[in-house]
């Protein structure tokens, strides 16, 4: 029997009602939608590789256009390799009737909300977590959610083909981080694992939130900024690991959005235009969207965008891309989000070693 912490069955059920029915299902709607992408993602590798300098390490980049649906689903499988180091660890603490009850029930619901409410705003996504004695058909692939893009570009009046070659630029830059930058999807993979490892299922953990968020109140900050419900939750040791993980993602967001632009000058005009409604759209959300997105931690990952966009331009005002290579040149040089937030600090850190060298 199975004692994982999540009823996926429960999840996948909860996230396809949340997404709802997909817009513009009709077969004329998507008419050269995943040829489009087929083309863009390819023209998209070679610019932003020309660009940065990153080039995959893992072949060429695979495009897929998906429905709502299909993008759940993809993620599902990702969050369930994700969870697989500590189902052992829960299943030697924790009751295996408890697992497969009520606990396992509300985990599947909130995830299925989560993954619900994100289908329906989500434009494309590079999914990263490869798994060696997988099927590799399945995995490295850059998807697309076709109604979401679609929704967007008639809302809008986007010119059809320069949004779409913009949106590959931004996923297959990510693509190429993770790919062409040797040890970063290893690094990645194994700070959520340290995070997943140090999980402590004792229910006093609650309590002990509680007191946390009373104490930072009163103090005046906010855990919940730091990652939402995982951020309240989290111990002083997962602490520390989602603020390296907060600093990672911070770097790799601003860099994926200065670079879908530079890499798309001359061939995306509408760019400013693109990125102006994307921001206005992240943040002008309201009412229970808000405050989801606060609960989530997906507030404080939109934080990651304009943070990490700040943090390149400073460091190449002061060195160029030559300063900002460092960042990739080892897992010790990407910037703590102390260090996004004042770059000075990063900056002084990396040429320390530098000099010192």
């Amino acid at each position: 029997m199975s004692t994982d912490p999540v009823d996926w069955d429960i999840a996948k059920n909860v996230a396809y009602k949340t997404a709802g029915r997909d817009p513009y299902q009709a077969s004329h709607y998507r008419a050269g939608l995943e040829e489009d992408f087929d083309r863009y993602t390819g023209q998209a590798e070679e610019l932003v590789a020309q660009c940065t300098g990153l080039r995959s390490l893992s072949g060429n980049a695979r495009g897929r256009v998906t429905d709502r649906k299909g993008w759940i689903d993809a993620n599902l499988a990702s969050f369930q390799r994700l969870l697989r180091p500590i189902v052992t660890k829960l299943g030697d603490q924790v009751d295996e009737g408890a697992m497969r009850g009520l606990g396992g029930k509300i985990a599947g619901a909130e995830l299925g909300v989560m993954l619900g409410w994100m289908s329906k705003r989500v434009l494309g996504q590079y999914d990263l977590l490869v798994i060696e004695d997988e099927n590799p058909d399945e995995q490295d692939i850059v998807y697309y959610v076709a109604p979401n893009v679609l929704s967007l570009e008639r809302r809008y009046a986007f010119p059809p083909q320069e949004f779409r070659l913009w949106l590959a630029l931004h996923e297959v830059t990510h693509r190429a981080q993770f790919t062409g930058v040797p040890w970063m999807r290893q690094h990645f993979l194994g700070l959520i694992e340290s995070t997943m490892e140090s999980l402590d299922p004792d229910p006093k953990r609650v309590v002990e939130a509680v007191s946390r968020l009373l104490e930072a109140r009163r103090r005046g900050e906010d855990i919940m900024g730091q990652g939402g419900v995982m951020g309240l939750f989290a111990s002083d040791e997962q602490l520390v690991v989602i603020n390296e993980v907060a600093g990672l993602m911070s770097l790799l967001e601003g860099h994926g959005d200065v670079t879908m632009d530079r890499a798309g000058l001359g061939l995306v005009p509408s760019a400013p235009r693109f990125a102006r409604v994307l921001r206005n759209r992240r943040q002008n959300v309201r009412g229970f969207a808000r405050v989801f997105q606060r609960l989530s931690g997906l507030e404080a990952k939109m934080k990651q965008y304009a943070e990490g966009e700040h943090f390149i331009a400073v460091v190449e005002s002061h060195g160029g891309a030559e300063l900002l290579d460092r960042a990739w040149a080892e897992p010790a040089n990407v910037p703590s989000i102390a260090e996004i937030r004042d770059p000075e600090l990063w900056i002084a850190r990396v040429s320390s070693v530098n000099a010192a060298a």
